[in-house]
């Protein structure tokens, strides 16, 4: 990776971060941390910028252990030592109860649901005002296509969230990168890498929606940009919409 494409990723996080108004003086902002390169990416990058920003904020780490063998607690404990952390670590069976026979159709969305209102739990006992997670533009989009194919909506991950009457919101600042530039980013600092440990991981639905996106991309370098900038470019009235009284 060049001197210029290392500089660019920050930069485009800072870009995200400013467009959006993620983040503010004096917050204090959990950082869920699941071992993968995004959420490591996020938390070098968060980190980083406290040297070289003109405001101050705290970061508050956090892993949701989800019970499988071979998790990457370990590993996250000392990568956050070395950045100067202390992490929250939880130990939980969100990931086997997810797998159980009574909930074998959608693991994925117990699982997530479970975690997510786990994370909230413990912002608020840290005094957490922003919770900051590792999703992408890759993330966005596919999030865009599993809501329109599966729930027959569109939707999607939004970069600044509020929940709670504004008490916490979710921010994502890697939302103006996709899942390769960050794949180099993560190998080029030695962040390091571990299998996913999910039965599931390789044969949800998005990682179906993913291979089906990487088949179009391949056809046209342009589709990944248009789609993530369709997303701020809405014609409702080309839309269906809701039905008017005659």
């Amino acid at each position: 990776m060049s001197r210029f494409r290392k500089r660019a990723i920050p930069r485009a996080v800072g870009e995200a971060i400013h467009r959006y108004r993620m983040i503010a003086d004096g917050d204090r902002i959990a950082v869920a941390l699941s071992g993968g390169k995004d959420s490591l990416t996020m938390m070098w990058i968060l980190h980083e910028r406290l040297s070289r920003v003109p405001i101050q904020y705290s970061l508050h780490p956090i892993h949701i252990d989800l019970g499988f063998d071979g998790g990457p607690a370990r590993f996250i404990r000392d990568y956050c030592k070395k950045l100067g952390y202390s992490l929250w670590l939880e130990d939980t069976d969100y990931g086997i109860r997810s797998h159980t026979e009574e909930n074998r159709e959608n693991p994925c969305f117990l699982c997530a649901r479970l975690r997510r209102k786990r994370l909230f739990e413990i912002a608020h006992e840290l005094g957490c005002n922003k919770l900051a997670l590792g999703h992408n533009m890759d993330d966005i989009i596919e999030t865009l296509f599993l809501n329109m194919c599966y729930s027959g909506e569109i939707s999607t991950m939004v970069p600044c969230q509020p929940f709670f009457r504004g008490k916490l919101t979710i921010i994502r600042p890697l939302v103006h990168l996709d899942g390769q530039a960050i794949s180099q980013f993560a190998r080029e600092h030695g962040f390091g890498h571990f299998s996913n440990p999910c039965p599931t991981a390789r044969t949800s639905k998005r990682s179906e929606i993913r291979k089906m996106l990487q088949s179009l991309y391949k056809t046209n370098k342009k589709i990944k940009g248009n789609i993530f900038r369709s997303m701020g470019n809405i014609k409702q009235d080309y839309l269906l919409g809701t039905e008017f009284d005659s």
